[in-house]
């Protein structure tokens, strides 16, 4: 696939956006501003940008728990989604789901959530409704290295495979479930591997370089639309915090962090576009400062904002259908 000077410094903007609110839900989460629990995508913000960056608005994606990339890259407000975080009632889930569950249904964005491998049944679900309502959108379904042992994973992939479905498994294998090793939790080394059971193919790519992502992720895309069926992309990354804020991750060995701190994405990308002449050194400073003023007006935003009242905590609990018997 082509890929334009535009194209990079979009790129380069979108994975700086998630460095930098990721940094900022850190430092709120350890201020107390931030309830419940986070888990961040520092490290891994070569993917999602990449990726988005191959579908249109009305395409949709499935999230994880570690969301906040994969919903910024998909154009997620970022003042909604910091009012999120912040338990606000302006907040996408109007400050009741919290940092793992932001959806965006405008946006095609069908949620994150917390129960690992999740996602993987309700990409199937889109994908299949694309197929009957015959559209030519596309579904991503990210998710992470550890949920490829659930059995939600096989059994998606398996009927996804049977019916064509035209969805893009997206895993983002940073090395470690939850504690453990990839090492200690599968006999395999590439997840990409586990795409031959279902006859479809299966890529494994440089999570830490956009471009070999976005290179994957298109040809999965147009795969896709055309009605060939599913694609299998893992790329390979890793999570430069623990598990969640307030893991101390001591079970990663500090010879493994630093390698892979000195493969940082956006260090290494930055250093890309400034070597080839894409972006200047000033150039990349101007975005950066740009999109701490958009993070820094974001925490405005949510701070301002008012907590939900005693009385919401029973709004949405019931569909609306059941409002409407309830209502007779």
């Amino acid at each position: 696939m082509a890929i334009s000077n535009d194209l990079m410094k979009d790129l380069y903007a979108r994975m700086r956006r998630i460095r930098d609110f990721e940094n900022a839900a850190a430092k709120l989460f350890a201020e107390g501003k931030v309830p419940g629990f986070v888990h961040l995508y520092l490290g891994e913000e070569a993917i999602a940008p990449a990726v988005c960056k191959c579908l249109r608005d009305d395409d949709f994606i499935t999230s994880t728990h570690r969301g906040h990339g994969h919903i910024i890259a998909k154009g997620g407000d970022l003042n909604y989604m910091m009012a999120e975080l912040f338990a606000r009632e302006t907040g996408y889930c109007k400050g009741k789901g919290g940092s793992m569950h932001i959806a965006d249904r405008d946006k095609g964005i069908l949620g994150a959530n917390g129960i690992v491998g999740a996602g993987h049944c309700i990409s199937t679900g889109a994908g299949l409704s694309i197929k009957i309502r015959g559209t030519d959108q596309v579904c991503v379904c990210f998710f992470g290295d550890g949920s490829t042992n659930q059995g939600t994973f096989h059994e998606s992939l398996n009927m996804a495979s049977i019916w064509k479905l035209p969805i893009i498994f997206v895993c983002e294998n940073n090395h470690y479930g939850i504690s453990m090793s990839q090492g200690r939790h599968q006999a395999i080394k590439d997840v990409a591997d586990r795409a031959a059971a279902y006859n479809i193919p299966g890529v494994s790519v440089d999570g830490n370089d956009p471009l070999a992502v976005y290179e994957a992720a298109g040809e999965a895309v147009a795969r896709a639309r055309a009605g060939k069926g599913p694609t299998l992309i893992e790329c390979k990354t890793y999570r430069q915090h623990g598990h969640f804020e307030g893991d101390p991750a001591t079970y990663k060995p500090k010879e493994e962090q630093a390698a892979w701190m000195a493969k940082d994405p956006l260090t290494l990308f930055a250093k890309f576009l400034i070597d080839n002449s894409i972006l200047s050194a000033d150039e990349i400073q101007a975005i950066d400062e740009r999109v701490q003023a958009e993070i820094d007006e974001a925490i405005a935003f949510a701070d301002a904002q008012p907590l939900p009242t005693p009385e919401s905590a029973v709004v949405d609990v019931y569909s609306d259908i059941v409002e409407e018997v309830r209502s007779r």
